[in-house]
């Protein structure tokens, strides 16, 4: 029996006609399958779907991995263009979510390292990050085309370098990468092919005995060691200059972007109270650090940044975006809060960047394989780690995984995230692609198209597949047909939707003990049986909770990124599959 279609219903249908989608029926319900042309994507997942490159300077070892940091991205022309670490090339869009890849006419050999970029009015799109740290700037009024011309100044003894054109024409250079010297920067005359134009300013440097969170190491533990400072990136904003830097280290959970503000792009610059200000240490995937934050559709901020997945190497990274504001006292600020879960796209207008609301149904979930390698269980890729993986014992179209979410579901997006387990590639190698059929059943038997890349030549190492309309359903089977790379290796197949049971209550119980260390606290609440995990949320006031940090399974958390002198407030939110409960009462701590 067929559910009865309501007028919504026969507007999608429609709509995924027209677009080439193939209309399905569960029993019961109405669902689509997403062809190879897929719908208009109104939603974005981190980690993002781009076609990374393959790194080189391990091939010496023999490790292969593809890697994606330290994204500038900026507007230019109305689109928008994201230069990233070693990539032999660049990445060009229309909306901040779909991104096609460029091969430009001339560019780095090795590709760019910490790139910077610049639009100046429009009219040229200035580039800079040649590995050597010795460079010049790099410039072109036709970015599609990349047919790139530097300019006859060589810049020397610059790493991270951030190239900034104020509104009166001034240029500046800012650079640093370093756990012991500060960030620095320097006018530049543009009209004498930015060359020096005066003294070298030291702007600011870390101080991690007073900013917890710019302590080295995997959730802030290292004693020895101290956090590097890097990324450079300065944004204007009602005539206050916002300085962006990352910490402590690109290889770690807690690697983030804080910020310094300024009347003046040389400073004197101000530690701003609520850093980090882009932080994503718990979930899936983590990190957010080493960023840009460029202005999207409807003036919407967007911060671009890597975050860590340090299998292969500590270097193999991934890129992610959020949402970036500021608020009434002139501070940025992010949401990261189901950070690598579902969220609205930039081109959703007044919805950009809001959680979508779409849970994880897949978590811990049961596992089949068609085969596995010994060490490598299909358990792997429900488990939320981007670090444990899935290997099949061949690389084959009979090779399978499948899911069972032990009750229906409401099933709205599924994210695929394949592995580099000995791919053996390296460099920028064309005419990789992926193809695979997911597929959705009630019963285990009668099975339906939900993502169907049978005939897809494109490269999706995380893929995320938005269903045209919602399918409920309790088993997820992914089917291969091709994948790139020697083995078939998957680190997560994330489904997400909505459960039918009940939302978690709030949660009771939280405590917040502050330590000797005034950079320390320990976190905890009463255990729920009902429930995923919770969202620990905290911040500098109680209506700026603007740090998180997701943590499955426990009931407590030691959080080490405080700032000595400063009071916080605290609170949390439950979640499970069928939805995130409400706030607990904010708590503060002096």
């Amino acid at each position: 029996m067929v559910k009865k279609v309501t007028a919504p219903d026969l507007y999608r249908i429609y709509a995924g006609l027209l677009s080439g989608l193939k209309l399905l029926v569960l029993p019961g319900f109405l669902c689509f399958s997403v062809s190879a042309q897929p719908l208009r994507m109104t939603t974005y997942c981190n980690p993002l779907n781009i076609d990374y490159t393959y790194a080189i300077y391990d091939a010496d070892r023999n490790i292969s991995y593809r890697s994606g940091a330290d994204p500038a991205v900026v507007k230019f022309r109305g689109e928008y263009y994201m230069f990233v670490t070693r990539s032999m090339g660049y990445w060009h869009s229309t909306d901040l979510t779909n991104w096609s890849f460029i091969t430009p006419e001339k560019w780095y050999f090795q590709g760019s390292n910490a790139p910077a970029a610049h639009n100046y009015k429009d009219s040229v799109l200035y580039v800079t990050g040649d590995p050597s740290g010795s460079m010049s700037i790099l410039c072109t009024d036709n970015p599609k085309k990349g047919d790139w011309k530097a300019l006859p100044y060589i810049l020397t003894d610059l790493q991270d370098p951030d190239l900034f054109i104020d509104d009166d024409g001034q240029a500046y250079m800012f650079w640093g990468s370093s756990n012991i010297y500060p960030l620095k920067g320097k006018k530049l005359d543009r009209q004498r092919n930015f060359r020096v134009s005066g003294e070298t300013a030291e702007l600011f440097k870390l101080d991690g005995d007073k900013h917890g969170w710019e302590r080295f190491g995997e959730n802030h533990s290292d004693t020895v060691l101290k956090g590097y400072m890097e990324g450079a990136w300065l944004t204007k904003y009602h005539n206050k200059y916002y300085m962006q830097y990352a910490a402590p280290g690109t290889e770690f959970n807690v690697y983030g972007d804080g910020v310094y503000m300024s009347d003046s792009p040389l400073g004197p610059y101000k530690y701003a109270p609520n850093n980090p200000v882009f932080y994503k240490p718990g979930g899936f995937a983590n990190g957010a650090g080493h960023g840009s934050t460029v202005q999207g559709p409807d003036n919407v901020y967007w911060h671009f940044a890597s975050m860590a997945l340090s299998v292969n190497v500590n270097w193999e990274r991934r890129l992610c975006m959020f949402p970036a504001y500021f608020d009434r006292d002139g501070l940025m600020y992010s949401n990261t809060s189901f950070g690598d879960y579902p969220h609205c796209a930039p081109s959703e207008p007044g919805k950009m960047g809001q959680f979508t609301g779409w849970m994880l149904l897949s978590y811990k979930k049961p596992v089949t394989a068609s085969s596995s390698l010994d060490g490598f269980n299909p358990e792997n890729i429900t488990d939320e780690s981007i670090k444990t993986f899935w290997v099949a014992q061949k690389n084959d179209d009979r090779q399978w995984v499948e899911i069972d979410l032990l009750k229906p579901g409401k099933v709205y997006a599924i994210q695929l995230n394949y592995h580099d387990y000995k791919s053996d590639l390296y460099g920028r190698v064309p005419g990789l692609y992926h193809r695979y059929v997911i597929e959705g059943s009630l019963n285990g038997k009668d099975w339906s198209a939900l993502a169907d890349r049978s005939d897809s030549y494109k490269d999706v190492p995380n893929d995320y597949v938005e269903l045209a309309a919602p399918a409920t359903i309790r088993y997820i089977r992914y089917r291969n047909i091709h994948v790139p790379t020697l083995h078939l290796a998957i680190s997560g197949l994330r489904v997400f939707g909505k459960g039918y049971g009940k939302v978690p209550p709030v949660v009771k119980g939280l405590e917040v003990s502050r330590h000797t260390d005034r950079r320390d606290v320990t976190i905890s609440w009463e255990k729920q049986s009902t429930i995923q995990g919770c969202n620990v949320l905290w911040g500098i006031a109680p209506d700026k909770l603007y740090n998180s940090w997701m943590v499955y399974d426990d009931n407590s958390l030691e959080l080490k990124s405080l700032s000595t002198d400063q009071n916080y407030f605290f609170s949390i939110e439950a979640f499970n599959e069928n939805g995130v409960s409400g706030k607990a009462a904010v708590k503060e701590i002096k």
